[in-house]
């Protein structure tokens, strides 16, 4: 009997928690730039018949971690037919759309991949907040039966940041004592947060942040809406954007105005101009403007590491204590989203709040 596919139909329908609004999926992504180094030594490992159980595939948000990993499976879940058709002539991990595990992929239903994300709730029509000990636990089931086609077995973390405490202890256990012939892709934006007991068994793949000439390849791949804006713009979104597609595509997007707003008032800080807090509160607040409001957390964050940067090229031996204010800060500020976005809040608060404690960290760094 023909297993099951991994993801059920409703859960297909729904948005998913791992698309960027309407780019295409990292499993609908075929073309890959910027990572030769990474994926070169995926390949090398599956070339020398001793593939590691699992890779945490980490670096900043928005760099192709999640490309590479979905790359990988589809090449690992095409295993037989290319290692007789290119053994090793291949020089890279591509599969091209056509190949019918291709497909499969994209619709999530070949029956020796398992995706772990966070899952869509269909009574309140969010998704989950994390990854749930019951989604390891099916990933689990799947695992401890016969591959479906005699070949590899992948799952995909995306991300491990998601994963609850106990759905990280139920991955561990899994990749304790996996069954053969499986494989663990970890999508990771912060590695060094992961469980130290899974991390000392994966093998880690880091991927940096993009350059602009393989950010513009992409964008060019990608095509309209996105390849729409004239070089100048393109430049200057690339520019802000610190390496990551994710931040670019949102600016592309329509976030170029609300980054530039957000630099303004952080770039005059300790005043703060209050009618300028007061209405980009009010472009962030509606529900359908996520990706404003995300847009608007990232600018901090970028700002708050610009900062840390030039303190630390200047030399500043004092820096972390000069810094230590807008750390904490963007330690509650996070928090707060987080608790926001779960809870269907009002954002408006959090914009002014953010504004007020950075403005006062200002003032307690000068002195």
């Amino acid at each position: 009997m023909t297993p099951r596919p991994r993801t059920p139909p409703a859960e297909q329908a729904a948005p998913e928690a791992d698309r960027f609004t309407d780019a295409p999926h990292p499993r609908e992504t075929y073309a890959f730039f910027g990572h030769a180094e990474a994926e070169a030594e995926l390949l090398h490992a599956y070339r020398s018949g001793r593939l590691a159980q699992a890779f945490v595939i980490g670096g900043p948000p928005g760099v192709g971690k999640a490309t590479l990993a979905w790359r990988f499976a589809r090449f690992l879940l095409a295993d037989a037919e290319i290692a007789r058709t290119h053994g090793d002539l291949a020089q890279d991990l591509f599969v091209p759309r056509e190949h019918p595990v291709a497909g499969q992929i994209e619709s999530l239903s070949h029956p020796d991949l398992f995706l772990l994300r966070r899952a869509w709730n269909e009574k309140t029509k969010k998704h989950f907040t994390e990854i749930r000990v019951d989604d390891v636990r099916s990933a689990i089931h799947m695992f401890h039966q016969g591959a479906g086609r005699g070949g590899y077995r992948v799952c995909i973390v995306d991300s491990a940041e998601d994963l609850n405490a106990s759905g990280a202890n139920a991955l561990l256990k899994l990749i304790e004592e996996p069954p053969p012939r499986s494989i663990f892709l970890i999508v990771a934006h912060r590695p060094h947060r992961i469980l130290p007991t899974i991390r000392s068994r994966c093998v880690k793949i880091a991927l940096r942040p993009l350059g602009s000439l393989d950010m513009t390849r992409i964008v060019t791949e990608l095509g309209p809406p996105w390849s729409e804006p004239d070089a100048a713009a393109l430049e200057a979104a690339i520019g802000r954007c610190q390496g990551s597609m994710r931040d670019l595509l949102r600016l592309l997007g329509g976030g170029v105005d609300i980054d530039a707003d957000v630099h303004r008032l952080l770039d005059r800080l300790p005043a703060v101009d209050w009618r300028s807090v007061h209405s980009l509160a009010e472009r962030v607040a509606p529900r359908d403007r996520s990706d404003d409001f995300e847009t608007l957390l990232v600018a901090v964050l970028d700002w708050l590491d610009d900062r840390l940067r030039r303190s630390a090229q200047a030399g500043e031996g004092d820096a972390l204590r000069r810094l230590a204010p807008y750390a904490e800060v963007w330690e509650k500020a996070a928090e707060t989203a987080r608790e926001i976005e779960t809870l269907n809040l009002d954002r408006r608060p959090l914009v002014f709040s953010i504004l007020a404690e950075l403005a006062a960290a200002a003032r307690a760094s000068s002195n």
